[in-house]
C-alpha cells in the first residue's frame, strides 16, 4: 500500500473526495463471495422449492439494485452512473453458491464498492429467502477480484 488515505480534510475529519478534475474513463470492477448452506437447501433452491420464490432470480435483482444504491448506503461513495451490472451464480452441486458481480461505468471514479455491495446484498438475499429452513448458512470470502480504469490502473486479486 503506497497511497495515503484521501477521505480526510485539513482538520482530519471525514470528507468526500473531490473528483472534479479527474478524467472520465471506462472503469470496471468485479467482486465475488459465497454462501455455504445445508445440502438440502441448495437442492431446494435448484428445484424451486423455496416458499418465497425463485431464490437466484430475486437475489440477482437485489444485487443489481444494491449496486445502483451504493452512494445512498456508503457515506463517502460518489453517485455514479452505472453503465452495466451483471450478477453470475456458480455452485459446487453440494452446499455452496458463489456469486460474482461485475459493474461498469464511464465516469471519473471507480466502481469497486458497487461491485462489493452487489455481491453482499445478493448473498444476503439468498440468506433471507432460505433462512426459514437453514439459519446456519455462512456468508464468506467476499473480495474484489479485479478492477480496471482510472489513475490507479489495473488490480487483480492475488497480485498484490
Amino acid at each position: 500500500m503506497t497511497d495515503s488515505l484521501t477521505h480526510f480534510n485539513d482538520q482530519n475529519r471525514a470528507k468526500m473526495v473531490d473528483v472534479t478534475d479527474k478524467a472520465v474513463t471506462h472503469r470496471v470492477a468485479s467482486a465475488t463471495g459465497q454462501i455455504t448452506m445445508h445440502p438440502d437447501t441448495l437442492t431446494r433452491i435448484h428445484e424451486g422449492q423455496i416458499k418465497k420464490g425463485d431464490v437466484l432470480a430475486v437475489a440477482q435483482v437485489a444485487g443489481i439494485m444494491a449496486a445502483k444504491q451504493t452512494s445512498s448506503l456508503i457515506p463517502m461513495c460518489h453517485l455514479i452512473p452505472l453503465t452495466g451490472v451483471d450478477i453470475h451464480f456458480e455452485d459446487n452441486h453440494q452446499d455452496t453458491v458463489t456469486v460474482t458481480a461485475q459493474v461498469k461505468t464511464k465516469h471519473v471514479t471507480g466502481v469497486e464498492i458497487e461491485a462489493l455491495l452487489a455481491v453482499q446484498v445478493t448473498l444476503l438475499t439468498i440468506y433471507d429467502m432460505c433462512k426459514a429452513i437453514d439459519r446456519g448458512m455462512l456468508i464468506s470470502d467476499i473480495h474484489l477480484v479485479e478492477k480496471d480504469g482510472g489513475k490507479s490502473g489495473h488490480f487483480v486479486y492475488g497480485d498484490h
